[in-house]
């Protein structure tokens, strides 16, 4: 579901503009014509992000930008200040208010939307990564202690060595906690496959070739090492089309590529900034997710969650779509003659059988979802924030691939056919179960119809078709 979303401006002509140009996105839209209007709705609404217009008749948009991020019910709310009057004073002063992005008025709605999904993404990867963390609170894990934050690696990547050594030397006096490496194409590639990858990279959307620097941040995302790195694509005013597809290409930023403009080195640096401390309160939250779950929440065998973690998870995904009326989807998935295969080739092909299956759905699934070992043979997906028809393409796809290729048995020459029976059932929405463990029953219940039904297929939940 695209989401709602707060417009903030006095001039009522405006906001119908931008409500209707967001209905036709699929977003809902509230409205504020004030600044002590738009703190009301915000804390109220909860909506999911702002848009802020910076001059109000009772506040000035920045304070109101300010107050909101310093309110703990409201300062995860992305907020884009949008004006007429986009001086590079107002753009600074957005950005140190807390404002995710500025943009000039009138908006270019192409770029407006390509943003929109980008923080609306990054939002809910965020709030993800901070729901499993208190999950892992509750279960009674400690958390971490102040950590030693070390200087950040950032990495330029111009079209030429001199213009990186530019960026280099306009940047430096704003960013001195940070260590600036000029580099090349595969210079950055090469990095991406060590254990010194930049934390940020600045990479011109023109690499010698239109587009280039959009492929090498593809590239960079595919690598483990550098997936969670911070990339922000320099382009110019004319780049619309290009600013568009890098957001939605997964761009953390845009910012300027000719760093010579006034205080243009000074915006650039502050999203910088921006970024690196997102990056490094999303890595100390993985970290923290990570080590407490080892701790009694991971399968040894798999490597996935195991029920006790899964079920306080579930219903946590439950109460959040409870109070945001946006569905998720419970799958139950069962190994087929799974006994046989224990009987027939031993317990050590039996796991063996079960490491493989548990990383064949792990990687078929989004970063968001859970995907959790709960008995023997059995497993749990949650997806949330997922509709019914996306749901069950996914888990089709989850039968196709396990079908589509035997488990080979390292040292052996045992290749086991594997195929899975899927039960699915939706929670939340207009109509989904009312509570997380109704929803669970109701995904047993469709996959004891999958397995009588012949297995190797998925059966939908009669209250969810």
């Amino acid at each position: 579901m695209a989401g709602k979303i707060l417009i903030v401006d006095d001039v009522a002509t405006n906001r119908v503009v931008l409500r209707v140009k967001l209905s036709g996105a699929r977003y809902v839209t509230i409205q504020a014509a004030s600044g002590a209007e738009a703190l009301r709705l915000a804390r109220a609404e909860r909506p999911d992000l702002i848009l802020l217009d910076l001059q109000l008749p009772d506040r000035n948009g920045i304070d109101i930008c300010r107050e909101l991020k310093s309110d703990p019910l409201t300062y995860s709310i992305p907020i884009i200040v949008v004006t007429a009057f986009a001086t590079p004073e107002a753009r600074i002063a957005a950005l140190k208010a807390g404002a995710e992005d500025f943009m000039p008025k009138p908006l270019d709605e192409l770029v407006l939307l390509a943003r929109l999904r980008s923080l609306m993404r990054m939002r809910e990867s965020d709030e993800e990564l901070r729901l499993r963390e208190s999950t892992c609170r509750e279960l009674g894990f400690a958390e971490h202690g102040t950590q030693f934050v070390r200087p950040a690696r950032v990495a330029l990547i111009a079209p030429s060595r001199d213009v990186s050594a530019a960026w280099k030397r306009a940047l430096t006096p704003c960013l001195r906690n940070s260590e600036l490496v000029v580099m090349n194409r595969d210079e950055a590639l090469s990095e991406a496959t060590g254990h010194t990858a930049p934390d940020a990279f600045v990479i011109a959307a023109d690499l010698g070739r239109p587009g280039e620097g959009l492929r090498l941040m593809s590239e960079l995302r595919s690598r483990a090492a550098t997936r969670h790195a911070a990339v922000c694509i320099g382009v110019n005013a004319t780049m619309r089309e290009t600013a568009a597809v890098a957001l939605d290409l997964g761009a953390s930023d845009l910012v300027p590529s000719d760093l010579t403009a006034p205080r243009a080195a000074e915006e650039t640096a502050l999203r910088i900034e921006v970024q690196l401390k997102r990056k490094r309160i999303a890595d100390q939250l993985r970290d923290s997710v990570a080590d407490g779950l080892r701790l009694a929440v991971t399968d040894p065998l798999t490597g996935l969650y195991n029920r006790r973690y899964a079920l306080p998870h579930l219903a946590r995904i439950a109460k959040r779509a409870g109070e945001t009326g946006r569905p998720y989807a419970v799958m139950v998935l069962d190994l087929d003659h799974f006994k046989s295969v224990n009987d027939t080739y031993g317990h050590a092909a039996g796991d063996a059988v079960l490491v493989d299956v548990a990383r064949r759905i792990a990687r078929n699934m989004r970063e968001t979802d859970l995907v959790a070992r709960i008995g023997g043979e059995e497993f749990l997906i949650v997806m949330p924030e997922t509709v019914l028809e996306d749901a069950h393409r996914v888990a089709e796809r989850l039968c196709t691939t396990l079908d589509a290729r035997p488990v080979e048995i390292a040292g052996t020459d045992q290749q086991i056919p594997v195929t899975v029976s899927i039960g699915l059932a939706m929670g939340g929405g207009e109509t989904g179960a009312p509570d997380f463990e109704t929803a669970l029953v109701r995904a047993d219940m469709a996959l004891l119809e999958a397995k009588a039904g012949g297995r190797n297929h998925v059966t939908i939940s009669a209250s969810a078709a």
